[in-house]
């Protein structure tokens, strides 16, 4: 593995490349899994204002 840094245009792209970089993948599960139960909960939101 290249220890050469690509540049994104998308920051989010940027972040995630640094984590896999640094083999910080705990952390990078545990912001995944927040940003899942982020959008279920506004899915679930938007379900019950929807009923």
């Amino acid at each position: 593995m290249s220890n050469d840094v690509e540049h994104y245009s998308d920051p989010q792209d940027a972040m995630i490349a640094q984590f896999l970089m640094h083999n910080d993948g705990d952390e990078l599960t545990d912001i995944l899994v927040a940003a899942l139960e982020d959008a279920f909960r506004i899915l679930g939101d938007e379900f019950q204002t929807i009923h």
